[in-house]
C-alpha cells in the first residue's frame, strides 16, 4: 500500500513537471526587432542671411541592430521660408518622407527668407519610434552683419593707437 501511494505521488508529480514545463514553451522565437535611436547633432549657427547656407551634420546613433530596420526623414517648417536638401543632393519637400540610408549624414538648410526661420526634422524608423529635432535661426541681415563688422574693426583700430 505504502509503494502504491508512493507511486501514485511520484506519477503525479512527473505529471506537474511535464505539464509546467510543455505550457512554458512557445514555438515562436522571441527576436527584438525594434531597437531605441537617437540624431545627434554637431552645433548649428544661430544667425543666418537670406540666401546663406547652413550645415547640419548628423549621426544616428542606434539602440540595437535589426537588419529590417528601415529609417526615413522629413521636415516642416513653421517659421519662415527656406529650403532643406540632404548631402547626396536630394531637396526635400515639406513633410515627404525619404529614405535614410546612411548613419552619418549632412543636412543643408538654405534661408529664403528675411524672417526668423524654424526648421523641423522628423526621422522615423519602420516601427513607429521617431525623433525630433528642431533648429531655429535668427535673421542677421547684411548690412547689419557690415555695420557690426565695422565697429569691431573700429574699436580695434582706436585700441592699436
Amino acid at each position: 500500500m505504502k509503494k502504491k501511494i508512493l507511486s501514485s505521488i511520484w506519477v503525479m508529480g512527473v505529471l506537474a513537471l511535464a505539464v509546467f514545463c510543455l505550457s512554458a514553451c512557445d514555438r515562436e522565437l522571441d527576436v527584438q526587432q525594434s531597437y531605441p535611436f537617437t540624431v545627434e547633432t554637431m552645433p548649428v549657427q544661430k544667425d543666418i542671411i537670406k540666401g546663406q547656407t547652413a550645415e547640419i551634420r548628423c549621426t544616428l546613433k542606434r539602440g540595437g541592430d535589426f537588419a529590417d530596420t528601415r529609417y526615413t526623414i522629413r521636415y516642416f517648417q513653421p517659421d519662415g521660408k527656406g529650403t532643406l536638401k540632404m548631402d547626396d543632393g536630394t531637396v526635400f519637400k515639406p513633410n515627404d518622407r525619404y529614405p535614410l540610408t546612411k548613419d552619418v549624414f549632412r543636412l543643408y538648410y538654405t534661408s529664403l527668407s528675411t524672417d526668423r526661420q524654424t526648421i523641423d526634422v522628423y526621422v522615423e524608423d519602420s516601427f513607429g519610434k521617431m525623433q525630433q529635432l528642431t533648429f531655429s535661426f535668427n535673421n542677421e541681415k547684411a548690412e547689419d552683419k557690415e555695420k557690426s563688422a565695422i565697429v569691431v574693426t573700429k574699436a580695434l583700430n582706436d585700441a592699436n593707437g
